[in-house]
């Protein structure tokens, strides 16, 4: 396969790119994004059978049972991580490493259901906390160890909007090169 079929299939909307200032308006939308990704990953699942949910969406990728559970992992983390930057000075986070959760058992054989009801419930209080943030609290920072970058939670609203539709359009192009 060619590197550039393959880099298309990994980022199929692109990879994020952080822009240099981010508007009000910009904020919202990606509030918008971050509500509306459970209904979203929802339909993008809606039909499949259990084998469907099993294929990769490429090559050595994640199947998309392992997507669907590790959207769920990831958001939870980023909830905590926002609660963190609130009620703490630039706390440093805690990584996971998200690949060898996607091979933990319930990270390839979770049903599906439990992670779409958990990105419900969960999306509902982490969008009440984000429409009730303020633009100072916006501007509060979480260290990543790996990295060593202080990240403030609005670039981070941004990376999480892109997140979420990055993996839905894994599943969504899947769906269209295979006709299902």
């Amino acid at each position: 396969m060619q590197e550039s079929t393959l880099q298309q299939l990994r980022y199929p909307i692109g990879n994020f790119q952080k822009p240099v200032e981010i508007t009000s308006e910009m904020l919202r939308d990606w509030i918008i994004d971050i509500e509306n990704l459970p209904e979203l990953l929802r339909k993008a699942v809606d039909g499949l059978t259990e084998e469907q949910l099993l294929l990769s969406y490429r090559p050595e990728g994640w199947t998309v049972k392992q997507t669907v559970n590790h959207v769920a992992d990831s958001h939870a983390n980023a909830f905590i991580r926002f609660k963190l930057a609130l009620t703490e000075h630039n706390p440093t986070i805690k990584p996971y490493e998200e690949q060898l959760w996607a091979e933990l058992e319930d990270g390839k054989n979770a049903p599906i259901e439990w992670s779409l009801s958990m990105l419900d419930v969960m999306h509902k209080r982490w969008i009440m906390l984000l429409k009730s943030m303020t633009d100072e609290q916006f501007s509060r920072q979480f260290l990543h160890p790996e990295t060593k970058h202080l990240n403030s939670l609005r670039s981070v609203t941004g990376m999480y909007s892109w997140h979420g539709k990055h993996h839905t359009a894994h599943i969504t192009e899947l769906r269209k090169r295979l006709g299902i």
